[in-house]
């Protein structure tokens, strides 16, 4: 069956069985989304109680299989953040039964995986129990089931979490005496011991992993110059190096010789503020070789639309906060461009049909998003086209505000001349009912309507959530609905109701996976 489809002429087909939203809904809408309802919002959002009622039922239903939701969906990197995973996992480990509460700390390796996990669980947790026997194992098996020279770099690089570090995690939780007590022939390590007596209290490094000493020893470095060469001869990451050495060029180009590249684009700025790069510079040449390295941006999964926020941050020559600012080398510039349009392969198409519906009024052109100096609703509207272009089977394209037009545009188009083609277009008042109005009326089939607006409003007599099911009733397709306000406030144009429609309210480096695994049907 080919795309797309006409239905004119075909009997309308009655759609898949609908499964209504209940709380075992809203309890995976939470752990992907971080809210209970069908909106997704960028940037970081407030976990509470208060907004979890429903995972708060769940647990008293059936404590065991929300864990067991919990784990499997933090382990599988469906959500964008672990942290609402962290936030059930500690809902589940002050339930009122017991055996809720044991398998919600049995979970506990499976959903906080690092340290920085731990530490956030450990706020989390706090606002549901007390530290008691149970939490206290736990936690401690948690600290003792890790391998030493992976623990020590953990408490370099996470130091603090949520208010709380491991310095007064561990002094709650009393590892070697927590294992000991669980099961009294295990015990903790001699090297696992000593480093949890220097993480509470300092003191000797003997006989500690070789990290520590490194940590230890650039925290007294004299200068940038023996700072780099304890960098160097420790690999150490930059959490270890204390702040005021942190503006050293020296520094800078001994921690980018082992720095990940999506380290290494978040801190092009800095490096370009404090020296490091510039015209013809060493640390240029080895930025700019990396940034054009299809393999390293495969084996980092770096995302298009990430690449394309660091550049558009990176061209402005300030920053989002604070008053840094720097003059961008045009060696970087270009090479970011490049890594965009080769990030393209990194994306993982759908396989499903999709139409993506772009707000094409004049308000697109205004304002930026996420905090991204540079980057309007229109070019990052512009740029998901362009992704979509490229990795999805005969995408289809529509630019609409009160009227609807078809677009074209194929993969291998430049982002200048995307953005050229949906700026020239007569705009009015915004209609995000017009992509289903008009799948319907000219009888396409689509499994996804993707609509990318600035705006949350519609200007037409029916809603969107409305022509979304007339569409549905009309081609048997139980299509799913995401509305984008890439620059709104709070607002509900999905029906909460139907867990085939979505809204995401903003747009940030993570908004792309989340609207892809709803199109999959993941959430």
């Amino acid at each position: 069956m080919t795309y797309p489809q006409r239905l004119r002429g075909q009997a309308p087909r009655t759609p898949g069985q609908k499964h209504p939203v209940d709380d075992w809904v809203r309890l995976r809408r939470f752990l992907v989304l971080g809210t209970e309802g069908g909106s997704f919002y960028a940037g970081e959002a407030e976990l509470t109680a208060g907004a979890a009622q429903a995972v708060a039922r769940c647990i008293a239903a059936d404590g065991a299989r929300v864990v067991a939701e919990t784990a499997a969906i933090s382990q599988a990197g469906r959500a964008p953040k672990n942290d609402p995973a962290l936030f059930v996992l500690a809902m589940a480990a002050g339930a009122e039964d017991v055996a809720t509460r044991r398998a919600a700390l049995d979970a506990l390796p499976a959903v906080a995986r690092t340290g920085t996990h731990l530490l956030m669980f450990a706020s989390f947790v706090e606002g549901f129990r007390g530290w008691g026997r149970g939490l206290r194992r736990a936690v401690g098996g948690w600290y003792a089931a890790q391998d030493a020279d992976r623990l020590a770099l953990q408490a370099i690089k996470y130091r603090t979490r949520g208010g709380i570090s491991h310095r007064d995690v561990l002094r709650l939780a009393h590892p070697a005496r927590a294992v000991s007590a669980r099961n009294p022939a295990q015990a903790v390590s001699d090297q696992h011991a000593r480093l949890f007596e220097w993480i509470v209290r300092g003191g000797s490094v003997d006989g500690l992993p070789r990290i520590v000493e490194g940590f230890v020893r650039v925290q007294r470095a004299r200068d940038a110059a023996e700072a780099a060469s304890l960098i160097r001869a420790y690999r150490l990451p930059r959490e270890a190096v204390p702040s005021e050495l942190l503006t050293s060029p020296e520094v800078w180009g001994a921690l980018l010789e082992d720095m990940p590249m999506t380290a290494m684009i978040r801190n092009l700025a800095t490096m370009t503020r404090v020296g490091l790069l510039g015209r013809r510079t060493q640390g240029t040449r080895l930025v700019v070789e990396r940034l054009r390295d299809g393999e390293r941006l495969r084996r980092a999964r770096v995302h298009p639309i990430a690449v394309l926020a660091a550049l558009r941050t990176y061209q402005a020559g300030r920053g989002v906060r604070g008053q840094h600012t720097w003059k961008p080398v045009r060696a970087v510039v270009d090479a970011l461009d490049d890594a965009f349009y080769a990030a393209f392969g990194n994306v993982e198409p759908t396989g499903g049909r999709t139409m993506l519906a772009l707000d094409v009024s004049g308000s697109m052109g205004w304002g930026e998003i996420a905090g991204v100096p540079g980057l309007t609703p229109r070019d990052a509207s512009a740029a998901m086209t362009m992704v979509t272009a490229a990795t999805e089977r005969d995408p289809m394209f529509v630019g609409f505000c009160d009227t609807l037009v078809p677009l074209k545009i194929r993969s291998g188009k430049r982002l200048d001349r995307v953005v050229k083609t949906i700026s020239g277009l007569p705009f009015g008042a915004t209609d995000c009912a017009q992509p289903m109005l008009y799948a319907t009326a000219k009888g396409l089939a689509v499994d996804t309507f993707v609509v990318y607006t600035d705006s949350e409003t519609w200007a037409g007599r029916v809603t969107p959530a409305e022509a979304l099911k007339q569409y549905r009733a009309a081609s048997g397709i139980d299509a799913r609905l995401v509305v984008v306000g890439m620059v709104a406030g709070r607002f509900t144009i999905a029906d909460p109701l139907d867990p085939g429609m979505l809204d995401v309210v903003g747009f940030d480096t993570a908004t792309p996976q989340v609207i892809a695994d709803f199109a999959r049907r993941a959430m």
